[in-house]
């Protein structure tokens, strides 16, 4: 197969499995055997199209003419190889995470769940492999609409105005910024192609660029940069499989993804260094790490204490797009590979706890690493990713943006990373020294007799803990893809 009949081929299959899997709905072995089989094929046609790019190859192939000027077209360059990989490799485990989640839990609608899953899959992908801003929009878009179903999936009140403030934002925003800032650069430059080194260098003065910026920057609420974050905490409603989605697998990933290739592809990194009017940025993406490392570390409820834990590591990546130098460019492009390994395995772990022994808050967690050490040591792990410790792969991507500030002097910089480095401390390593350092509470229930979580998810955390481990010793294949985000442009 052609690269470019394997790029279709990536997005039809994901879209394939939808009916599939909606009717198998009376067959869920089939159903859920389904969803497997798709996840692990299209790892496969992802992974193919590696070499390809790493020999400096860039596959695309062109779906439509919308207008003149204006395609559905893909290409598949190191910063969507890299994603696409990540996505598409813990789609596998979050599949396999999710069968004993819900069924673990009983929950009602499960073949609604993974339909809607397999169609974030699908337009993820085509986030990943998107060729030009018209064609990253529309997917954008369509992920949102595909994830509303699963943020709301609890039907409850809460979930539904979860679900008001997820849908508002996210359209909301995409409409009045990043729309308005697509436009505004098809003006200006002729074009929405995506290009190294840029498409806008001598197409706009210094103020439009950093008005453009700023569109693209907070147009982008997926990137879930401060004031534009409130739709993610609130999306902790959904169950635990969506909120891997939401901060490891896709959502999240295709903001930061998306600010980053627009720093890359449509400013390029060397006019907005030579422009120098970018200051506020890092000061916005620092702020965000400390604001919400701090509310972090003032929640006592898991899943809410990780959302914020992952609005905060979201803003390191668009902190070390900020800092537009080589090696901060590797190092925003290695975290979202790092960050979604890690994070993936903190909230596996929250729901495993929340599936064998009921409880949320932080407080209650008092001796279970006895009960499930599988999963708390998967914790473990995960809390060091997110700290930057090695043997953990936080520590490769948090390197090369400390390297990348120190070597151009961006001391501010480098004390937003020290500040996040103890503050991420401050707010995880209570909760695996409560697992494992402290008695376990007097027995109040019949759910004080736990063990682990059913097999599935005790196999699924300790494969993204394992995943964690392993980028850490072995990360040439994403830095090699890195290393050519960070030539000229």
């Amino acid at each position: 197969m052609t690269p470019a009949g394997t790029i279709l081929f990536a997005l039809a299959v994901p879209l394939a499995a939808m009916p599939l899997i909606a009717v198998s709905h009376r067959a869920p072995n089939v159903r859920e055997a389904v969803t497997l089989v798709t996840a692990t094929l299209l790892f496969l046609l992802v992974a193919s199209l590696t070499p390809h790019v790493l020999a400096g190859e860039r596959p695309e192939v062109t779906v439509l003419h919308v207008l003149p000027g204006l395609r559905v077209a893909f290409t598949v360059e190191p910063l969507g190889m890299l994603f696409g990989l990540i996505a598409s490799g813990l789609w596998i485990v979050n599949s396999l995470y999710s069968i004993g989640y819900m069924r673990g839990n009983q929950e009602r609608h499960q073949t609604r769940f993974y339909v809607c899953f397999a169609g974030a899959l699908a337009s993820t992908v085509g986030i990943a492999f998107a060729g030009n801003l018209f064609t990253l929009f529309l997917f954008y878009e369509a992920l949102t609409l595909i994830t509303y179903p699963l943020v709301t999936h609890h039907r409850t009140e809460e979930a539904r105005r979860a679900g008001r403030l997820y849908i508002g934002m996210l359209v909301g925003g995409s409409i009045a910024f990043l729309l308005v800032a697509i436009i505004w650069t098809w003006a200006l430059a002729g074009t929405i192609e995506f290009e190294p080194g840029g498409i806008l260098r001598e197409k706009a003065s210094n103020a439009t660029v950093g008005v453009l910026l700023a569109l693209y920057v907070f147009g982008i609420c997926k990137a879930a940069v401060m004031p534009m974050h409130r739709w993610l905490p609130a999306a902790m409603v959904a169950p635990t499989p969506v909120s891997a989605l939401l901060h490891a697998v896709a959502v999240v990933k295709a903001g930061v993804f998306a600010v980053v290739k627009v720093v890359i592809y449509v400013f390029g990194v060397a006019e907005l260094a030579a422009l120098g009017n970018t200051e506020w940025l890092p000061l916005v993406a620092g702020f965000t790490i400390i604001a919400a490392s701090i509310v972090a570390l003032r929640s006592d409820n898991l899943k809410r204490r990780l959302a914020y834990s992952t609005v905060s590591q979201l803003s390191y990546v668009v902190l070390a797009a900020a800092l537009l130098t080589p090696l901060s460019i590797i190092g925003a492009a290695l975290h979202i590979a790092t960050h979604a390994l890690g994070k993936i395995t903190l909230f596996f772990a929250a729901g495993a706890i929340y599936t064998a022994a009921h409880k949320t808050e932080v407080s209650q967690l008092d001796g279970i690493g006895r009960r499930m050490p599988w999963t708390m040591g998967a914790f473990a792990i995960g809390s060091l990713s997110m700290i930057g410790l090695p043997p953990a792969a936080g520590f490769v991507s948090k390197w090369y943006i400390l390297s990348g500030a120190m070597a151009t002097g961006q001391w501010g910089a480098v004390a937003v990373l020290a500040a996040g480095t103890l503050l991420s401390a401050g707010y995880l390593m209570p909760i695996v020294y409560r697992a494992f350092f402290l008695p376990p509470a007097p027995a109040g229930g019949h759910h004080e007799a736990h063990g682990e979580a059913p097999l599935t998810m005790v196999v699924a955390v300790s494969a993204s803990a394992f995943g964690t481990v392993a980028l850490f010793f072995y990360p040439e294949a994403l830095l090699a893809l890195s290393r050519q985000l960070a030539g000229p442009g």
